[in-house]
């Protein structure tokens, strides 16, 4: 994995050296590497953060965004290539969390890689859990006001016609990746512990969609509630961080990490 920016796909904020653990960051539908340096400041020294940049935003606004959960999981998995660094785990919010469960789940088809020791599946219901979301389906207006009722996104924002028109594209079409991805097989299963986050007043994300992420484990599930909606993250950066570094410690070897 390389040590700066010198991939498309990852974005380190706070460089590190010497750290415990590395953990990389799957971002929401919409949403950029930037949105973890909050995250990636509250982790330092102990865990530095990688944070995934997807096509279509930011620097990466004229590359095409992908078109399937299995598109960006494939190309995130080659991005960071075989050799995870020791102690590497997965951090994923909303739609994220069903990308960096794809990723687990590539290495874990090649016996010859060692995957994530743990996932953090944030905001977001079990990948065998379907809704008949049409959220991309919507006009601009209607996407809009689905972001407005998820509280995640600057009102200000919102408000600029000419920005939003920019952004529009990209999370139209992560919209379109995470509401027509199904999982194959459904009770697909990961072999390395989940940490599931979910804020107790999220309306996208009940805490019995987020119970349900233990049927896709071999190893242990826990559930943890903190106070907030679906971006519950927001100004709860160091809240979050305690749970990462208490789940990471002792860090658990996993598959060629003995």
């Amino acid at each position: 994995m390389p040590t700066e920016n010198t991939s498309d796909w990852l974005r380190r904020f706070t460089p590190l050296s010497g750290s415990s653990a590395t953990l990389v960051c799957f971002p929401h539908a919409g949403g950029a590497a930037s949105s973890f340096v909050p995250l990636s400041r509250a982790l330092a020294p102990e865990v530095e953060v990688v944070a995934v940049q997807y096509p279509g935003r930011q620097d990466r606004r004229q590359d095409p965004p992908a078109e399937s959960i299995e598109e960006l999981a494939d190309a995130v998995f080659g991005a960071l290539g075989p050799e995870l660094p020791r102690d590497c785990a997965f951090f994923g919010h909303s739609m994220g969390a069903v990308v960096a469960f794809e990723v687990a789940r590539r290495y874990e088809r090649r016996p010859d890689t060692a995957g994530p020791v743990r996932l953090f599946a944030s905001a977001r219901r079990a990948p065998s859990l379907r809704r008949d979301d049409r959220v991309h389906l919507r006009g601009d207006a209607g996407i809009i006001a689905e972001l407005r009722r998820l509280s995640g996104t600057d009102q200000a924002l919102l408000a600029d016609e000419e920005l939003m028109a920019m952004l529009l594209p990209a999370l139209r079409a992560d919209y379109r990746a995470i509401e027509t991805y199904r999982l194959a097989p459904q009770d697909a299963r990961i072999g390395c512990p989940i940490t599931v986050l979910v804020g107790d007043a999220d309306p996208v994300a009940t805490i019995e969609d987020a119970t349900a992420w233990r049927a896709h484990s071999t190893s242990d599930v826990d559930v943890r509630v903190l106070p907030g909606g679906h971006f519950y993250l927001d100004g709860q950066s160091d809240a979050v961080a305690r749970e990462i570094r208490g789940a990471l410690t002792p860090f658990p070897a996993g598959p060629g990490r003995a």
